[in-house]
């Protein structure tokens, strides 16, 4: 079967100018803002064992894995679908040492095994920070001020937080709404697909009720804590209130205590990002646990950051300031010109001409065209 010329395999595309550039300065944007909080970035490799990105995060799956052997080792690598479990294994491992709480932060390309209709790219910039050692309210009140401000530097507006509770099922069925363990996993379903007609269920009736607490986070918060479950969600209810008091006024917040799409491995809270005039979520985060090489589990808080949307949507393209240096020109003058900022096109024959430029190179200073 022969190839278009250019042809790319599904859900891979180029970046062309000026989105290229765009992308490059806003992850630069974003990874400046988290450093400022003290999260030191690191930069793991895009491919690995199979075995690291699967057996470091408690609860996380061999799923969405683009796999291939290889030739040195002869074992199975993976491409990341994700870097948390990379920082993970970091920090189990190569800093294990390293006193916490350890702040990380990263930055780079993720490759997904298949596209879905929301999101059709399988290659996308992931941009996040990781809180290791802590999975407390101050912890996650941290992660949040600091994905805001990166989703601020970035040149994001009017964002909403969508809160989640993960675990919330698994809380349940053990003692105030109790289910065999065999059914969590299909009540779980349920409650992803918002099936009220199937949660009507002799056994799952109790949790219909659920569905009706998402919405902004007072009343949600308000319809949770109406609900007969003797006191189990008191706690979390307090915690999920205590980080909400941290959020500026300017943010948002919701609650859908039951979501659990993407949120495979996340603990007691999870939350969502989304963005004024962005499509879909631009973000996702929350508590999970970090299982360590001799069994031990270690509490961590973080988030990623989706960049591809917010390039898509014009962000990080900035004003070009191009000049045109006609043939024989002083080159001292583009040394001095590149130095104030200027983007220099210098002409490589008589015949060639300004284009693209917004300035060209007169008696060694750029005039407008």
């Amino acid at each position: 079967m022969t190839i278009a010329p250019g042809l790319l395999p599904e859900g891979l595309r180029d970046r062309l100018p000026p989105q290229a550039e765009a992308a490059s300065r806003l992850m630069h944007r974003v990874i400046v803002a988290i450093g400022r909080h003290g999260y030191a970035r690191v930069m793991p490799p895009l491919a690995e064992f199979e075995e690291s990105l699967v057996g470091r995060l408690k609860s996380g799956r061999a799923q969405d894995l683009l796999r291939m052997v290889d030739p040195v080792s002869q074992r199975m690598l993976a491409l990341r679908p994700d870097i948390t479990a990379q920082i993970g294994r970091i920090a189990a491992t190569r800093m294990g040492h390293v006193p916490r709480p350890l702040r990380l932060a990263y930055g780079g390309p993720v490759i997904k095994l298949r596209a879905t209709q929301l999101r059709p790219e399988r290659e996308l910039m992931q941009a996040g920070a990781e809180l290791i050692g802590h999975d407390g309210i101050a912890a996650v009140a941290e992660i949040l001020r600091v994905a805001l401000d990166a989703l601020r530097a970035a040149g994001v507006r009017d964002i909403t937080i969508d809160l989640t509770l993960p675990d919330l099922v698994e809380t349940l069925a053990g003692g105030a709404l109790p289910i065999p363990p065999a059914r969590v996993p299909a009540i779980r379903a349920l409650l992803d697909a918002k099936d009220a007609g199937g949660l009507a269920g002799a056994d799952a009736a109790a949790y219909l009720p659920l569905l009706a607490a998402a919405g902004p986070i007072e009343a949600a918060l308000e319809r949770l804590r109406a609900l007969d479950v003797g006191g189990a969600l008191d706690t979390r209810l307090a915690a999920v209130e205590a980080i909400a008091a941290t959020v500026g006024a300017d943010v948002a917040l919701t609650l859908d205590p039951t979501e659990r799409h993407g949120f495979e491995y996340q603990s007691w809270i999870g939350f969502s990002l989304f963005g004024g005039g962005l499509s879909g979520e631009i973000g996702r985060g929350g508590t999970y646990t970090i299982l360590h090489p001799d069994g031990r589990e270690e509490p961590a808080v973080g988030f990623s950051l989706f960049l591809d949307p917010l390039v898509d949507a014009g962000l990080g393209v900035e004003p070009a300031r191009r000049v045109f240096l006609p043939l024989g020109h002083d080159s001292d003058d583009g040394v001095k010109l590149r130095a104030e900022g200027w983007t220099t096109i210098a002409a490589l024959a008589e015949t060639d001409e300004p284009v693209g430029c917004t300035h060209i190179l007169r008696q060694g200073q750029p005039q407008p065209l």
